[in-house]
């Protein structure tokens, strides 16, 4: 007799979400692998994805529903209603949008709870700490169901971190982050090193590597980034006038959307460089690709934002290096896990563009450098960013949660 296939209660923020492609293979990889998946939306989000239902809250729904399950669970739990209300009032959530996000992942509990006692998962994945985490934490307090979650750079450093995050990655079976800085950053929060687990994304096709370019005159350049401030765009029109003062001739395109765009763009044009730069606004994953194509070097020019935010190892970077695109990018955060300067790629200050400037020079110029680095990079990916090896990763975190309880609250 063939075995149950695995149950998952996949739970987003919104899902599905353009600028959340990673996770869109995340499910594809689950599903190829024969798990029943049912997928959970907690703001926004819906229809379907791969032939799945995607459940999304109902707004109005979502709080009338409340007006009734919140009274009902908290008669069946009041210790941990009390126990909520009084950590609640000790301290301060890190922001006002955090404070929401965790209310949501609260209400969402609420709601739903009573359907996953009657048709329970074999366990409850929270694909971010944020809300969905403590939607899956909450839900394990009320019926016992283990969890695991994701923990990505939002999750960890915006505002100093989640507002529940110790109590959340401490009682999850398992917390799985895609770089070794997140790892690190959970270990110093409290969290059990047997039960963090270090698995990268990655492609489940890889493109084919293109050509070298030859020559490279004018250089192409792209930037692919939500326009925030973590993203440091506004140090790479520093750099674009610098390579314009230096004589280098480049065409750029910056690809994305952001609430930054527009004085960004009016920043452009007082730096005298709109036609050599191009915002294209956001594209669909198919448009990103075509854009890593046509460039001969992606610019990365992170930074720490002023809240703390910050980037893990965006996806674009191993996607351009899996392409065949050079990779120039700043030391933030966990870029250099992938971008080793010298080895896979190259690594600038980016409080400095004459730095920048010199390294594109080098990578205009020298074809044999560009070569040696454009197939180190490549090597990475396939090692590093194979989508059915980092999937089969995930996989047994799933299996092996949905045997196992969490240490009791």
């Amino acid at each position: 007799m063939a075995e149950k296939p695995l149950t998952v209660a996949y739970l987003f923020t919104t899902f599905p979400k353009t600028s959340e492609a990673f996770l869109q293979r995340d499910v594809a990889a689950m599903q190829a692998r024969g798990l029943n998946l049912r997928l959970y939306s907690l703001w926004g989000g819906g229809g379907e994805f791969r032939g799945l239902p995607v459940h999304a809250q109902l707004r109005w729904w979502f709080f009338v529903a409340l007006l009734w399950w919140i009274p009902y669970e908290s008669a069946r739990r009041p210790g941990l209603l009390w126990e909520l209300i009084v950590n609640t009032l000790r301290r301060r959530a890190p922001s006002t949008f955090n404070f929401w996000e965790n209310m949501l992942g609260a209400g969402f509990t609420a709601n739903f709870v009573h359907r996953f006692r009657c048709d329970p998962p074999d366990l409850v994945y929270a694909a971010w700490t944020g809300a969905p985490a403590t939607a899956a934490w909450l839900m394990w307090r009320l019926t016992g169901i283990p969890y695991g979650t994701g923990a990505h750079a939002y999750d960890l450093y915006e505002h100093g971190g989640d507002w529940w995050l110790r109590e959340k990655v401490a009682l999850a079976a398992f917390v799985g982050t895609s770089t070794e800085m997140g790892r690190c950053t959970l270990l110093d929060r409290g969290a059990d090193p047997a039960r963090v687990q270090l698995i990268r994304r990655g492609l489940d096709v890889f493109p084919a590597c293109k050509p070298l370019r030859a020559p490279r005159r004018p250089l192409r350049l792209v930037g692919v980034a939500r326009l925030v401030p973590k993203k440091g765009v506004r140090a790479q029109l520093r750099i674009y006038a610098a390579l314009r003062a230096a004589g280098l001739d480049f065409e750029a395109r910056i690809v994305g959307r952001g609430h930054l765009r527009e004085e960004l763009e009016r920043e452009t044009a007082a730096l005298g460089l709109a036609r050599q730069v191009t915002f294209t606004g956001e594209v669909p994953p198919a448009g990103v690709w075509e854009h890593l194509r046509w460039a001969d070097v992606l610019l990365h020019t992170g930074v720490v934002a002023p809240t703390g935010d910050r980037d893990g190892l965006p996806n674009v970077i191993p996607e351009a290096m899996a392409t065949g695109t050079l990779v120039l990018t700043s030391a933030s955060a966990a870029t250099t896990e992938a971008v080793a300067h010298e080895a896979t790629g190259l690594v600038a200050d980016v409080s400095r563009p004459e730095e920048w400037v010199a390294a594109l020079r080098r990578l205009a110029e020298d074809d044999a450098l560009a070569e040696r680095l454009r197939l180190a990079a490549r090597r990475w990916t396939e090692e590093n960013y194979d989508a059915h090896k980092n999937a089969a990763r995930l996989h047994a975190c799933f299996v092996q949660a949905a045997k196992t309880r969490p240490p009791s609250a």
